[in-house]
């Protein structure tokens, strides 16, 4: 395939070569997209942000029609990447990537779904899982160490991390998840697959798996033994080409005036990467950062007091997160200016009763079935809606099979299995229990 943004569009010397990220605790050395990817966090344990946002080149928004979904994840990576790996191989990275559909549906004549669960585990999570699984093998091949990633999933991630980085040589994957905590289709994707995944099953939260993980990266010991990585949304290679497909929205946008989106927020590194893509250019009107009864940053937005809180567990799981990482970073874009942030960025919190609600409303009325988390942003975009007359689109973020026993039980109707799940689900779990304690995980670590 021809790539035209490797040849058309010329970046300054100083991009595409020194793209460097900073921790957002401001004490460790500032390191390239290549050192960010590998390490996963800092050394003072704060989260890697580019040196600065690039703009997008002239003409690029305005010519957006005439480009495929490769050429249009070259010229948006390409900045943040640099030199670390070479043109040929990232354009082969991202063919890889998003060698799926990225459709936008409408729903009524107001908003539209963009679907992004048409990967190969029917969740959002496969575009950066994808791309950053290519990176590290990129980034690995000429290393004799072993690289654990180790990932905290509240659902969808685990099971994206699984299938992108399954098999790929000299990388071992360690997920943990709550034990009870995510749906049936959810676990037996993350632990089901064998090779090189091992699933912890931890008897707690999410965020008790996330502490765990963040105690990991910073415990000297256990890095001296172990070359760790996150594959966790705080890992900057998942992060960022979760970018690429507000793109692939706008590409197929019809209307005059730049979409409202809603987008699902649990950990926030989803809604982060549209802010961040709307900074260096893509049209946005306004974010939505729809909340399920986990509303920490809602309230934040409505008191500018932030105070996290434990997680409280719901029937949209993957958004059941009380301290969310990338939250920061959203701050940082926003060079921690509460107002500014506020005039660009709205919440609201759903709890599970009108999220129910609302799948049997939309799936009656219009014939479309929401997962619980696309419901969730549903309900927040329309009464945006109702109250401004934009139009916009929210992120489905996963395929309502993921979430079955919930569903069915709203619709009264059995949703559709897709081949790929009945195959899965004939599959057997394997993980391995332990106390949601970091010391259990470090003498498990220690000791393979």
């Amino acid at each position: 395939m021809k790539y035209i943004f490797s040849n058309s569009f010329q970046y300054a010397p100083s991009e595409t070569g020194g793209m460097l990220y900073y921790s957002l605790n401001h004490n460790a050395p500032r390191v390239s997209f290549a050192e960010a990817a590998v390490k996963g966090q800092a050394p003072d344990k704060g989260l890697y942000f580019p040196r600065f946002i690039p703009e997008l080149p002239k003409g690029f928004i305005d010519n957006i029609q005439a480009y495929s979904k490769e050429e249009i994840g070259f010229v948006v990576m390409k900045p943040y990447i640099g030199e670390t790996i070479t043109n040929t191989a990232l354009q082969d990275i991202i063919t890889e990537t998003v060698n799926f559909n990225i459709p936008l549906v409408p729903i009524n004549n107001h908003i539209s779904s963009l679907e992004l669960f048409h990967g190969p585990t029917l969740a959002f999570k496969d575009v950066g899982a994808r791309f950053m699984s290519r990176c590290l093998g990129y980034f690995n091949k000429n290393n004799d160490k072993e690289v654990t990633v180790l990932v905290a999933t509240s659902g969808d991630t685990g099971g994206a991390v699984a299938n992108g980085f399954l098999g790929v040589e000299g990388i071992k994957v360690v997920i943990l998840y709550p034990s009870g905590k995510v749906s049936r289709v959810q676990e037996l994707q993350l632990t089901t697959l064998g090779k090189n995944i091992t699933a912890l099953e931890v008897e707690g939260t999410f965020d008790d798996c996330q502490n765990m993980v963040k105690q990991a990266f910073a415990d000297i010991e256990l890095n001296k033994r172990l070359l760790l990585t996150s594959a966790n949304s705080i890992n900057v290679a998942r992060w960022l080409p979760q970018q690429l497909y507000y793109f692939y929205a706008y590409q197929q946008w019809q209307e005059k005036e730049p979409p409202v989106i809603s987008v699902p927020s649990g950990n926030f590194g989803n809604i982060c990467a549209g802010i961040l893509a709307n900074v260096s250019g893509l049209p946005v009107k306004h974010f939505i950062a729809a909340c399920n009864s986990n509303k920490v940053v809602t309230q934040y937005l409505q008191s500018g007091n932030y105070e996290p809180q434990p997680a409280i567990p719901t029937i949209s799981n993957a958004m059941d997160v009380g301290n969310p990482s990338n939250f920061i970073r959203i701050i940082e874009i926003f060079h921690q200016q509460f107002h500014e942030l506020k005039s660009k960025v709205s919440s609201i919190s759903v709890d599970d009763i009108t999220t129910a609600q609302v799948i049997k409303k939309v799936f009656s009325t219009n014939n479309y079935l929401l997962d619980p988390h696309g419901a969730v942003a549903y309900y927040a975009l329309e009464n945006y809606c109702n109250t401004t007359n934009a139009k916009g689109f929210i992120v489905e973020t996963a395929h309502p099979v993921k979430f079955a026993e919930t569903v069915e039980k709203i619709i009264e109707e059995k949703v559709e299995i897709p081949t790929a799940i009945n195959q899965l689900l004939s599959a057997e779990k394997q993980s391995i229990v332990i106390p949601p304690e970091f010391n259990a995980l470090k003498e498990w670590l220690i000791n393979q």
